[in-house]
């Protein structure tokens, strides 16, 4: 840690009000040590990380971190800000503020010493000791662990006034959610040493039982299992884990944390697992071997809830257990969308959009692949080619008609698992693996409904309802191994089947009949509208929520053997405007690079590729470092070119492959000058609008062009930005 933060990555009088500002100051500390080699590209992997997640946690603390490629070696800044920033904690703004800087491939040591670091910030002693530092050199020597004297008075005067004013500032020492069963986590600790006890062992090697083992008369206490992850594996990963040990002292229960950090982890003895009367899975990233888990009561939360509410977690844990409640995680693929069904302090909207959201990702591939065939179907045999006759009953080797009968026609069978791929995976990402099989009957019933994507949403939405309703029943233990494998599916197929047939099959598929005539009959000036809505809808958020729903909606528009032309018109529609940020912002690093950064003029060039390729992602690197001036511009563009591609009545089959399928899309020449003209707006728009800015500063560099761009002016107060 001696090697990680010194009195001049400390700033005990931090005069930033935002976050970024803040950011930006610390971050510019490191700078000056030689510890980030460019502070914008750094500032703008802290932004992308934040935009995951909030890093304020309650007790108000802030802890923005970031792995970057700009940081040369592991540091850690630290500020303390009279005001208060919001970092969006749900107690209020943070004093202390801690920006983690780890390189692109940080070794197991640091990452040690920062889940350390991490596990320290749940000890109320902890914070208010830094609280109550006068020099910055005591507050670096107080989070490196060796503390002087000076410290240490400092330290035992905190400790006696906890849960009091900590210092002449008035600043109050908030204890964390941790000690909420009534006692203090700064007494606990210092009863039972627990950081030191967990910080020995390492972020990838389990706790040991938080309590100890009872006398033979006494009877044996609650078990707990826990996972702790999160997407940078630094922080939150361990605070939580931290949190929750101690609740569970606070509580009486034996809770054993396995940490599934960046530093690697190390698995719960399958015995301690066996033993376990409930699992609390508190996590942002799909939980490793989940499996482990199944059959025991189980409550799945974010990572921010395990800091958070970690008392009520305990609790509602032992409630399941009691009434007897069993779900059943199981591992999931890597990369699944959705390893939860959300937070229980997210919206109901949150937690719906996540679930379509499942169901959308795991279709797109059959989307892709069966689109695609189905093109080049046409392409080699012809538009006559969906009247040719099975290959199985007549295919010539010689002969290209009968290739392009075969690509269409595996096309057509890769079509046919769109919608019950996605009714399976919406109950998936509600219910787990038990939802795959009413999901998968459920779609399969739309799609010989004709109710289609409509049918598919229904139907998944309902059998992920169906499976979570019948977990909630009671069930005698002797009965809980077969739930999952016979139980489950068979209940919640027959409700899911009764439903589609019988209740709502019919009024779904005559609405899905309505939304396709009317996109048949769209032309014109109302087509033209359309297309620029998409083209904002694409552009607004760069591959998130917003532009997820125009891909869907025109994905599902063409998942069908014989999509009309309007349908087509819309999918070319969409992939056009979302190709056009990434590469404007290529174009405009290349004609104005003087108004960029170099992190951002090398992000340039892979943005040529990546816009391309119709990856709208690429532009995301450009939009963080600077929203206000790259998100208005792209979604002009963006509108611009969604609008002419639906005036020029392009097609596309395909639902992605950006200009490497323009052979097979209608009007192509009209297509690409569509994209051509959002481009040249775009970069037009960026390049005038940075212009009013002035020059970005070189990494490191001083003086008005970097103040004017946020850099710290040589007195070292932060300039907002």
């Amino acid at each position: 840690m001696s090697e990680m933060i010194g009195a001049d990555l400390v700033d005990l009088d931090l005069s930033a009000d935002t976050k970024e500002a803040a950011a930006r100051a610390l971050a510019a500390r490191m700078v000056a040590r030689g510890r980030v080699t460019d502070l914008e590209g750094f500032l703008a992997d802290v932004a992308a990380r934040e935009a995951q997640m909030p890093t304020g946690l309650d007790g108000g603390i802030g802890i923005p971190h970031c792995r970057s490629a700009h940081v040369t070696e592991p540091t850690l800044a630290f500020g303390r800000s009279a005001a208060g920033i919001d970092f969006g904690a749900p107690d209020g703004p943070a004093d202390l503020v801690f920006l983690i800087a780890a390189p692109a491939g940080a070794d197991d040591a640091h990452l040690t010493i920062l889940s350390s670091l991490a596990r320290k910030l749940m000890d109320a002693e902890f914070t208010a000791a830094l609280r109550a530092a006068d020099t910055a050199e005591t507050a670096a020597a107080l989070i490196r662990g060796d503390e002087p004297p000076t410290a240490q008075g400092a330290r035992t005067a905190a400790a006696s006034a906890t849960g009091e004013t900590a210092g002449a500032s008035g600043d109050t020492a908030v204890v964390p959610a941790a000690a909420s069963a009534g006692t203090t986590a700064g007494s606990t600790a210092g009863s039972t040493a627990p950081t030191a006890a967990t910080g020995a062992a390492g972020p990838g090697t389990p706790a040991e039982p938080s309590t100890p083992a009872p006398a033979p008369d006494e009877p044996r206490p609650f078990r707990i299992v826990a996972v702790t992850s999160c997407p940078t594996g630094i922080a939150h990963t361990y605070m939580a884990a931290e949190s929750l040990e101690n609740a569970g002292r606070e509580a009486g229960v034996e809770l054993v944390v396995e940490t599934q950090g960046s530093a690697g982890f190390a698995r719960l003895d399958p015995a301690v697992i066996a033993a376990a009367d409930g699992v609390i899975l508190a996590h942002d990233v799909p939980v490793r071997d989940k499996d482990r888990f199944t059959g025991k009561p189980t409550v799945d939360v974010g990572v921010k809830a395990g800091i958070n509410r970690p008392a009520e977690l305990i609790a509602e844990v032992r409630e399941k257990a009691a009434r007897g409640e069993v779900s059943a995680p199981a591992h999931a693929p890597a990369g699944t969308p959705v390893e939860r069904a959300g937070d229980a302090t997210e919206g109901y909207g949150t937690k719906l959009r996540t679930w379509l959201m499942s169901g959308v990702s795991y279709m797109v591939p059959f989307v892709a692949a069966g689109g695609l065939l189905i093109a080049l179907g046409f392409a080699i045999g012809g538009w006559q080619v969906n009247k040719a006759p099975s290959v199985m009953d007549h295919f010539v080797w010689t002969q290209t008609d009968s290739w392009g009968a075969l690509l269409f026609q595996i096309g057509g069978v890769a079509f046919k698992f769109l919608v019950p791929v996605l009714a399976g995976y919406i109950a998936y990402g509600m219910a787990d693996r038990p939802g795959l099989v009413p999901g998968f009957v459920g779609g399969a019933i739309a799609l010989d409904a004709g109710a289609g994507f409509l049918g598919g949403l229904a139907a998944g939405l309902i059998a992920g309802g169906v499976v979570l309703a019948i977990q909630r029943v009671p069930i005698p233990a002797v009965l809980r191994g077969i739930m999952p494998v016979v139980v489950i599916p068979l209940v919640s197929s027959a409700i899911i089947g009764f439903l589609m047939l019988v209740v709502i099959g019919k009024p779904i598929a005559s609405a899905q009949k309505g939304l396709t005539d009317w996109l048949s009959g769209l032309t014109g000036t109302n087509a033209v509208l359309l297309g620029a809505l998409l083209g904002l809808m694409m552009c607004f958020d760069l591959g998130g929520p917003v532009n997820k729903v125009a891909y869907a909606f025109a994905t599902a528009g063409i998942a069908v053997t014989d999509p009309s032309d309007s349908a087509m018109q819309i999918m070319a529609a969409v992939m056009a405007a979302g190709m056009v940020p990434p590469l404007a912002m290529a174009l405009a690093t290349t004609v104005r690079g003087r108004l960029f950064t170099p992190a951002e003029r090398e992000n340039g060039k892979a943005a040529w590729v990546l816009g391309a390729s119709f990856i709208s992602e690429g532009a995301i690197p450009f939009a963080a470092a600077d929203p206000l001036r790259v998100i208005p511009s792209a979604m002009t563009g963006g509108a611009l070119t969604g609008a002419l591609s639906m005036a020029f009545g392009a097609t596309l089959r395909a639902p992605h492959g950006g200009v490497f399928v323009v052979p097979l899309i209608g009007s192509p020449l009209l297509y690409l000058v569509a994209i051509a003209a959002g481009v040249c707006v775009t970069t037009a728009l960026v390049v005038l609008l940075k212009g009013m800015r002035g020059q970005a500063p070189e990494s490191g560099t001083t003086g008005p062009a970097a103040q004017e761009a946020g850099a710290p002016k040589d007195t070292g107060q932060p300039v907002a930005a």
